[in-house]
């Protein structure tokens, strides 16, 4: 950040505690915002990939694994439905409300109380599960039944990952309130020390433990601790750190409670289909659950640095142009969104498709990890990777409803994909096993994302701007030449087996590169320009 950069936001804090306003600093427009979170996005990624080869290369894909997963996924779950799915979808609009129009005194108030509500729920929650912690396995992984120390030990790692939702849902909290601030680099950088401790976790507190997964389980909860405890001086340094009370009946929580109840089940439908794929691949064979896993990570790169980073950065512009009954701008701003995802989502989507053994080989095929799990992961990796363009979509059309505090009808259409997966799930995991499960997820999610847009288009909320025929032949045509690029250039999977893992990574980051020089290339061929995705939020 530039000098006179901060000097005018320093102007600007000055300014508003003496006058007593709350508005953010507008530090940039919605690109610069989207590319500070998916740079520091990217970083945690990366780095969750180093996490996952310690562990696949620790854990493989058997009963040990499994079971961390599952005692893993479970709060990490319940975070993405309730910390970054319901709360924070209910909480900034009402933030961005009372940032824009009310004092600055009316917006900590509001903060102290938000903070001490959410604690004091989460800590019961958290009490509750680590009591009934058997009951809550066998009711995610109720395949697990059948295997009575796999069960007793997920169970006993679940008492120390459970923890971390409280702990997370608070950072997520604290993320919430930066980045209406649009102090977007913080929150986004967080995550980074999750799979710090994990792998620190992985490497010096396994061989301690009577099973190396314990290890990991412990540092889950190390996690959620340093996550929360490196954003509290930045909200220190804003004059926003809450003192946390007790405030059911404050105005403002209410209103976030009522938003929340719905936001809880149309936020997260696509969190409920992955954790529905879990309950049905545990009643297959050992390594379903793991092979579910390790393709969905592969996913997540490109939807947490592209997908979420956008959809992070509109939410709090889009409830204040709301706020500011500014409805051309709203609407400019979802269609530069989908442009966009459009840009990223669908060339990584085909990516993942094409390289889809040659990335499993290179960042898990070590130690425990076989042959048989590449194939396996493989197929999952693929039916995942067709709904990567629909899971995008979702989390930039879902912000339309919640900046405008409509939460119920995201839950009506949450409903209809919800059922739909359901009914898919039974129909295709018969013939293709753990990788019909996947594939459900993702028909479902286009057809969530499609009911979304269709909604806002209605609503009148959703305008498509000018050049639409234009921008998709650029983006179909790159996407053309580069998987003709990537089919003729890549070695067959076994060939890769073979190699050291330099060679291996050496190789992936070569067809990477090269995939997607050409289609950027063709890009700037047919006309496309950074500044025609420059809007201010």
């Amino acid at each position: 950040m530039s000098r006179q950069t901060r000097k005018r936001e320093s102007e600007a804090v000055a300014e508003a505690a003496t006058t007593g306003t709350a508005t953010p600093v507008t530090r940039g427009g919605l690109l610069r915002s989207g590319m500070v979170v998916s740079v520091m996005t990217l970083l945690s990624r990366m780095l969750g990939l180093v996490r996952d080869v310690v562990i696949a290369t620790l854990l493989g894909a058997g009963s040990g694994a499994d079971a961390f997963f599952v005692a893993f996924k479970i709060p990490n779950f319940m975070r993405r439905l309730f910390a970054e799915g319901a709360f924070n979808q209910a909480f900034v609009p009402v933030l961005s409300e009372y940032a824009t129009q009310r004092t600055r005194a009316e917006v900590r108030e509001l903060l102290d109380a938000v903070s001490g509500s959410l604690s004091v729920v989460l800590a019961l929650i958290t009490a509750l599960a680590i009591a009934a912690a058997p009951w809550l396995v066998w009711l995610f992984a109720p395949g697990f039944k059948a295997d009575p120390g796999k069960l007793a030990l997920t169970a006993e790692m679940l008492r120390l990952t459970f923890p971390y939702l409280l702990l997370i849902s608070l950072t997520a909290f604290a993320g919430s309130v930066l980045n209406t601030w649009e102090r977007f680099a913080v929150p986004a950088f967080t995550p980074v020390l999750l799979n710090l401790s994990l792998i620190g976790a992985a490497l010096w507190l396994t061989p301690w433990m009577s099973d190396p997964a314990l290890g990991l389980a412990w540092g889950v909860l190390i996690a959620g601790a340093a996550q929360l405890l490196f954003q509290l001086p930045f909200l220190l340094r804003l004059g926003l750190m809450p003192r946390p009370r007790l405030g059911f009946r404050h105005p403002g929580v209410r209103r976030i409670l009522r938003l929340m109840t719905p936001a809880l089940f149309g936020v997260s439908v696509s969190q409920i289909n992955l954790l529905l794929d879990t309950v049905l691949a545990s009643f297959l064979v050992s390594g379903s659950v793991s092979w579910l896993y390790y393709s969905d990570r592969l996913v997540e790169l490109p939807l947490g640095v592209f997908g979420i980073a956008i959809a992070t950065v509109i939410l709090p512009a889009l409830s204040k142009r709301h706020a500011e009954q500014s409805r051309e701008h709203f609407a400019r701003m979802l269609d530069w969104a989908l442009r966009m995802v459009l840009l990223i989502g669908l060339p990584a989507a085909l990516a993942l498709v094409l390289l889809a053994e040659p990335l499993l080989v290179s960042l898990f095929h070590y130690g425990a990890m076989t042959d048989h799990d590449v194939v396996m992961a493989a197929r999952s990796l693929r039916a995942y990777a067709l709904g990567l363009l629909a899971f995008m979509l979702i989390k930039v059309l879902a912000p339309g409803y919640f900046a405008r505090q409509d939460t119920k009808t995201p839950v009506k259409i949450g409903i209809v994909a919800m059922v739909a997966n359901m009914v898919m799930n039974l129909a295709l995991i018969v013939p293709l096993a753990h990788a019909g499960l996947a594939l459900a997820t993702a028909l479902s999610a286009f057809l969530n994302a499609g009911l979304l847009g269709r909604g806002l288009h209605r609503q009148g909320v959703l305008r498509f701007q000018p050049g639409w025929g234009r921008y998709a032949f650029q983006v179909v045509g790159g996407c053309a030449l580069m998987a003709l690029g990537l089919w003729w250039l890549t070695p067959d999977w076994h060939q890769w087996t073979a190699w050291h893992a330099p060679r291996r990574v050496g190789c992936l980051l070569g067809l990477v590169v090269g995939g997607a020089t050409l289609y950027f290339v063709w890009l700037a061929l047919t006309g496309v320009r950074l500044r025609h995705f420059r809007l201010r939020g």
